[in-house]
């Protein structure tokens, strides 16, 4: 293989093709495997209807040397998608509206005489605010009286983690964590209340698919679905599976920061003070990507996304992040997006030999980050010493918005409250020494009418 080109880690298991990287793009090459599915997809005016509804990431064909050339057909240069995100990383409306955009794939694909061979929750990715099939290879012909080949990893991938969601937890979602082709319908069915068996599309579609399921316990593999289905009938399949899907609501309840903005003890003038600021200097340097940790509901990112940035808010409260999402469907956001991320244990490396998801730090750096009332929770809830928060803000950004609370401030006191005071270096000249062996600092200022104070920092190997 050409060495200018990378492999796609996670993309070894279809015969069809295979995703590849080269000159910091990436590209699809279609084996001729895939040859005949592929030219289907073109010519039936599938490909078509997809990528005009907004349900397929468009692609075009260029002439680049293949990287397998004895396997292929074809070369592909798709849209580029920002920031690659897991269904573990999204909230329950993210993973929701994934689902069902799946549906609406397979059912407008059924038009076209073709069906989706696999519904993988890891084929969607958002783009510009809205969830999109990225896997060009996933279609083939529709056969009449066939039964849907995906309707078991559409259960294990999206229905069955909405279910424990919606009706048990709403954290249950990191078990997609452990489970890499979802979760189990057997385990679902267990962990689900009682209450859930009185749900019509649950029943069918986690419990009784779960019995049909151990039958197959003892086998080698779970066979391909056999006997015959008509197309009214998978119609009607898919129907009931939207159903079910639509159906499940998280309510969500109070979370620990969900409603942070109402409690904290910024002023007006304050506030606007640190919009002012950061605003300022996020036009200065300018960033290509942004991401902003310890986000909340997005308030803070927003004055990057305005600006066109593509720019992730991460957090680690599920509610903040589903009203961060369901503010951007809403108003139509394209720059923006929330995921889960629980800095103290962020996204591992998953998969055949750990490589087939990567881990929250492969898919870095950004240009900039925001730390936003940040550091108190790592040093101080969680015990992370001040350099080694340094080395850690190193890797993952060039430039570094960050503001310091420091003890006076009430935050900070509660997090106090229950705890003995072990961190004598958590003071403002502390943090200055702590960052000083690894970045330049280029501005800081107090915000106004509060004790806290903004900093503008620079790797020093990129200055």
């Amino acid at each position: 293989m050409n060495t200018s080109y990378s492999l796609v880690s996670g993309s070894f298991r279809d015969p069809a093709g295979f995703l590849f990287s080269h000159e910091g793009t990436i590209y699809r090459q279609v084996n001729h495997w895939g040859q005949a599915d592929y030219d289907l997809l073109m010519t039936s005016g599938l490909y078509t209807a997809l990528t005009d509804a907004g349900l397929l990431l468009p692609h075009e064909e260029v002439d680049l040397p293949a990287p397998r050339p004895e396997l292929a057909y074809r070369i592909l240069r798709p849209l580029q998608i920002p920031f690659i995100s897991y269904p573990y990383e999204w909230c329950f409306s993210q993973l929701q509206d994934a689902a069902l955009t799946t549906l609406r794939i397979q059912k407008r694909a059924l038009d076209f005489g073709m069906s989706l061979k696999d519904s993988s929750a890891y084929n969607i990715q958002f783009y510009a605010g809205r969830p999109v099939l990225i896997d060009t290879l996933s279609f083939e012909p529709y056969q009449e009286g066939r039964p849907w080949v995906a309707y078991r990893q559409f259960c294990q991938h999206f229905l069955a983690p909405l279910a424990l969601m919606a009706r048990r937890d709403v954290r249950l979602s990191q078990l997609l964590r452990v489970t890499i082709d979802g979760l189990p319908l057997d385990l679902t069915a267990r962990l689900l209340p009682w209450t859930a068996r009185f749900q019509a599309g649950l029943f069918f579609h986690i419990y009784l698919h779960a019995r049909s399921q151990q039958r197959y316990a003892d086998a080698a593999a779970v066979p391909r679905p056999t006997g015959r289905m008509s197309r009214t009938g998978l119609l009607g399949l898919l129907d009931s599976l939207e159903t079910a899907t639509a159906r499940l609501r998280w309510r969500g309840g109070a979370t620990a920061w969900g409603d942070y903005y109402d409690k904290t003890n910024y002023t007006a003038a304050a506030h606007e003070h640190k919009k002012a600021l950061i605003s300022a200097w996020l036009e200065k340097i300018a960033p290509q990507s942004v991401w902003d940790l310890g986000a909340n509901t997005g308030l803070f990112s927003r004055l990057a996304s305005a600006r066109g940035i593509p720019t992730v808010a991460f957090d680690v409260d599920p509610g903040a992040v589903e009203q961060a999402y369901r503010s951007l469907r809403d108003t139509g956001e394209t720059h923006l997006l929330p995921l889960i991320l629980d800095l103290t244990n962020p996204s591992p490396a998953l998969g055949w030999q750990n490589r087939e998801r990567s881990s929250w730090l492969e898919r870095g750096p950004a240009d900039a980050v925001l730390a936003l009332a940040l550091v108190h929770h790592l040093a101080i809830a969680n015990n992370v010493p001040l350099p080694r928060l340094a080395e850690f803000f190193r890797e993952v950004g060039e430039w570094l918005v960050l503001e310091f609370v420091p003890k006076e401030d009430s935050q900070v006191q509660r997090l106090l409250a229950t705890r003995e005071d072990i961190f004598p270096e958590y003071t403002q000249e502390g943090l200055e020494r702590a960052f000083a062996g690894v970045f330049t600092l280029v501005d800081s200022q107090p915000i106004q009418d509060s004790q806290r104070r903004l900093y503008l920092f620079r790797r020093k190997d990129a200055a």
